[in-house]
């Protein structure tokens, strides 16, 4: 049985640190299961989840403190068990675009916790056009369980959108197909 351990770094960027932390678990006979890097300004940050035998985890453990050290990187572990996502009938890619406004990502993180909606995945960033005028791009991953109605749910989607005058494009995924009301 194998055991897993969540790693989170954040320090100056520059070359070869995933390099490293990959060098790290394999010297731990750890396997990296899953793992998400990224820049926000000058900032790196990353998050992995590694699995191996307890003795291998502890490696890790004992074995993380020196390389964060020597890469300047603050550094967060925490064990946890496998994630074993439960069964969704659907995944809606959802993306929202339009003029920089405050509040954004709390009102429409709060419309999907008012329906209980499982949030599997959100990238958000600002920029500014040419003219000068900041923008915001939201990207979710949202995942729908059996109980929720698909199309109401991509309604209401829509009619937040329209709320917050955001342009909104929302995609299906998992193979879930529309029916016509000439199809049934």
């Amino acid at each position: 049985m194998s055991n897993h351990l969540v790693v989170t770094a954040l320090g100056s960027d520059r070359p070869g640190i995933v390099s490293k932390f990959a060098r790290l678990a394999s010297e731990c006979d750890c396997d990296i299961v899953d793992s998400r890097m990224a820049l926000f300004g000058g900032e790196f940050t990353l998050i992995m989840m590694i699995s191996g035998a307890w003795a291998s985890i502890t490696k890790m453990e004992a074995s993380l403190p020196a390389l964060s050290v020597e890469l300047g990187l603050l550094t967060v572990m925490k064990r946890c068990s496998q994630h074993t996502p439960p069964n969704y009938v659907s995944r809606l890619e959802v993306t929202f675009n339009g003029k920089d406004q405050r509040g954004t990502m709390k009102r429409i993180t709060q419309f999907l916790a008012d329906r209980s909606l499982d949030l599997a995945a959100v990238r958000s960033h600002a920029e500014e056009t040419p003219d000068g005028e900041p923008v915001q791009n939201v990207f979710l991953t949202i995942n729908v369980p059996e109980k929720v109605d698909i199309e109401k749910l991509e309604q209401n989607i829509a009619a937040l959108a329209e709320e917050m005058n955001l342009s909104c494009h929302i995609e299906r995924m998992q193979g879930i197909e529309t029916q016509s009301m000439d199809d049934l």
